[in-house]
């Protein structure tokens, strides 16, 4: 049993800009999302494994480095019970399986942690979160912050308005 979660916007407070978001850019600009603080340990006393799943194609595009990205990885571990995040450092254009919404890094994690898809989640603040979660089996859960930006897909499973409600859904849908 998993949790999936996507890293900017779930665990830690996305940027946003012109109603979209974008990830912190340096260490200082982190900041955990108080609801995260509240459920993540909550679900990892439940037994639950918390694993982060993030797409980060500034790296690719050349504005973000590897280097910063896992320092942030790093950073957002020491504060919470996150096993692992994997990352896609590739952009769009690059039509690798790992880039959400593809379900490539579910797959790696659920194949290195032995993780049975059918009793686990997705948690995501985007379409492609809810999209890699439904092309690998998972519960979804949307937490919908109004960005300007259209959902396309199948909706979620289940629609928040903040993390400190993850563990209820959660433990409900056992």
């Amino acid at each position: 049993m998993a949790v999936f979660l996507d890293r900017d916007g779930i665990i830690n407070r996305a940027v946003v800009r012109e109603g979209r978001p974008y990830p912190p850019v340096r260490l200082e600009d982190v900041e955990i999302l108080s609801g995260s603080l509240i459920s993540l340990p909550r679900l990892e006393a439940f037994g639950y494994i918390l694993i982060g799943v993030t797409n980060q194609p500034d790296v690719a595009r050349g504005l973000q480095s590897c280097e910063m990205v896992n320092s942030i990885n790093t950073l957002i571990q020491s504060r919470l019970p996150v096993q692992e995040i994997f990352v896609c450092y590739h952009d769009d254009v690059d039509h690798c399986n790992c880039r959400k919404p593809k379900p490539g890094l579910i797959l790696q994690a659920a194949e290195k942690y032995g993780i049975d898809l059918t009793q686990s989640w997705m948690v995501g603040d985007r379409w492609k979160d809810i999209a890699s979660g439904q092309a690998a089996g998972l519960k979804t859960i949307f937490v919908d912050y109004k960005y300007a930006e259209t959902f396309k897909g199948i909706p979620a499973d289940f629609t928040i308005k903040d993390t400190a409600f993850l563990t209820d859904i959660i433990l409900k849908g056992r």
